[in-house]
């Protein structure tokens, strides 16, 4: 099995010819609207642990969401929803499909050569949203109906319950896994025995803390995925292409 990361949110870069648009919106490019805090923190540590390949964008989400299809209603903010038809264009051209494009390239291409793939998709959500709050410390995002992601989340929760027994781990939680995204594209293009897409979500609270709480639940996902490979590759050997994590 070959482990590819991936962050489509991790930052909140504003390209200079689009400086503009966010005169005076400073905290919200910082807000959780703007990008998702501590994502590609984890996605990089991950990707160095597994010395696996790592995708990730820092430019805004509110540009244009590389976690959104083209067509989907929440691929442009207020920001850019309203731009001309080629403005979006060109937005998409320079800053959506580079990212699309290496990701869908990379798990194409191990499949082409026999590989199974594990995509991970590092991602945070806010606290609060709209007053209400998220019941969840660590929550993985999945297509119930593919039976490898559904195993896959089960073992690492169960994996990280056993390292952090006091956090509270949810599936397919604050939203659905089979709702529209990068990892959906690519099941839609990939068959259940050949990809494996799960969006790992992580509180941003833990983030928003700072101090130890949150380098510690960064070691403690790492090594619960350490578990989670080697259980995969004993219950099916043709995946020991994957590299193994150091």
């Amino acid at each position: 099995m070959k482990l590819i990361v991936s962050c489509e949110h991790g930052g909140h870069e504003v390209p200079a010819p689009h400086a503009g648009r966010f005169v005076g919106a400073e905290e919200l490019l910082r807000s959780h609207r703007g990008w998702d805090p501590g994502a590609l923190t984890l996605a990089s540590e991950m990707a160095l642990a597994f010395d696996a390949p790592l995708f990730a964008s820092t430019t805004t989400r509110l540009l244009v969401d590389l976690n959104r299809s083209i067509g989907h209603a929440q691929l442009y903010s207020e920001a850019t929803r309203a731009l001309p038809a080629a403005a979006k264009r060109e937005l998409v051209a320079a800053h959506y499909r580079p990212h699309r494009d290496a990701v869908e390239h990379a798990v194409a291409g191990h499949i082409a050569r026999g590989d199974c793939v594990l995509h991970i998709a590092s991602h945070s959500f806010t606290p609060v949203l709209d007053g209400i709050e998220r019941r969840a410390d660590v929550a993985w995002l999945y297509d119930p109906r593919r039976a490898g992601e559904r195993a896959c989340a089960a073992a690492w929760l169960s994996a990280l319950r056993a390292l952090r027994p006091e956090l509270a781990l949810r599936r397919n939680y604050p939203y659905e896994g089979k709702s529209d995204g990068l990892t959906a594209t690519l099941r839609r293009r990939h068959g259940p025995e050949r990809y494996i897409g799960i969006e790992l979500e992580l509180n941003q609270r833990f983030v928003l803390a700072g101090g130890a709480v949150w380098p510690v639940l960064r070691a403690a996902v790492i090594a619960s995925l350490k578990t989670v490979m080697t259980s995969l590759l004993t219950a099916d050997p043709s995946w020991s292409r994957t590299s193994a994590a150091r």
